[in-house]
């Protein structure tokens, strides 16, 4: 009876047996399209890449890694980076519900990849000379600790050895408060070296990428010759939402996006992804047209920096 019932039942038309039925399943990339978390749309993901991970719908700037935005901006095989030895430590032994902070850490260096929230090095945009700092928001959110503030501290102090300017490209929930004070005092810390830059007349470039909070926007981040930042980048201390519990009052609209802070003079202007490796070489083009004017010699052409140790 049973083999009667499957005899009659309707089939579809004979084709090969193919590598989904094995599996169960089409085998279809899970990463091949990607959704726009603005407007929605599906966007073919090799074309987000070419487009520097930009929505060509609605322009909304996705998030980009470190390694990646350092890749966007500098020259070809010119970034040169430092202290990558430099790697944090857990020095109060600090414990919550999630864990130790000690494996907290080593559970993020292997997800991310990176052994702490800040890149440094020396490179080369359009042939002009830089030093830069890239916060990486995938490792611990681009909370600012000890570590963190060392190697921006370092890398400030040989842009200021070596008078070319430093551009730090930020994005950070804060401070690392796993670390307490000790991360606390990196705010005074990083803000001290950029006030010695300052006395040394050398720049201070900012790029503030989505989102840039806490200890970051209320130290070094805003301490800057010149403040960009991307369209639509959140950018405060304190979220929204805390504002409003604290203050029992409706925020504005757009409050503490790119465009409301340049509105109210807390920025300097807003920089397309596709337009900003091209911003910045003119800045540093017309920094090095001064330093030749006033010191009759060309920036950049002392090494910037030591090895990498």
């Amino acid at each position: 009876m049973p083999a009667m019932r499957e005899f009659l039942s309707r089939r579809g038309k004979f084709r090969p047996k193919g590598r989904e039925d094995e599996t169960g399943a089409p085998q279809i990339p899970d990463d091949l399209w990607t959704k726009c978390p603005s407007c929605g749309d599906i966007i073919y993901t090799k074309e987000l890449e070419r487009s520097g991970q930009v929505c060509p719908k609605c322009d909304h700037h996705f998030r980009l890694r470190a390694r990646e935005r350092i890749e966007l901006l500098t020259d070809e095989d010119s970034f040169y980076e430092w202290d990558i030895a430099l790697r944090g430590q857990d020095p109060l032994r600090f414990v919550d519900g999630g864990g130790s902070y000690a494996k907290k850490l080593e559970q993020t260096r292997e997800k991310s990849g990176e052994d702490e929230a800040l890149i440094t090095g020396s490179a080369t945009i359009a042939g002009h000379r830089c030093a830069l700092a890239v916060a990486d928001f995938g490792f611990l959110g681009a909370s600012m600790g000890s570590v963190f503030g060392e190697k921006l501290v370092r890398a400030i102090e040989r842009a200021a050895d070596a008078r070319v300017p430093i551009i730090t490209m930020n994005a950070s929930g804060g401070a690392r408060m796993h670390e307490g004070l000790l991360s606390l005092m990196q705010m005074a810390k990083t803000v001290a070296a950029l006030a010695r830059l300052g006395d040394a007349g050398v720049p201070h470039v900012a790029v503030l990428t989505d989102p840039c909070y806490g200890g970051v926007t209320a130290s070094y981040a805003t301490v800057a010759d010149i403040v960009m930042a991307e369209p639509g980048a959140l950018i405060g201390f304190a979220g929204p939402r805390v504002i409003e519990q604290i203050t029992k009052q409706k925020l504005p609209e757009g409050f503490q996006t790119a465009e409301f802070l340049l509105a109210h003079g807390m920025i300097d202007m807003i920089v397309p992804r596709a337009e900003l490796r091209e911003r910045l070489a003119d800045i540093l083009a017309l920094y090095q047209l001064a330093e030749t004017v006033s010191h009759g010699s060309i920036v950049g052409t002392r090494e910037v920096g030591a090895g990498r140790d």
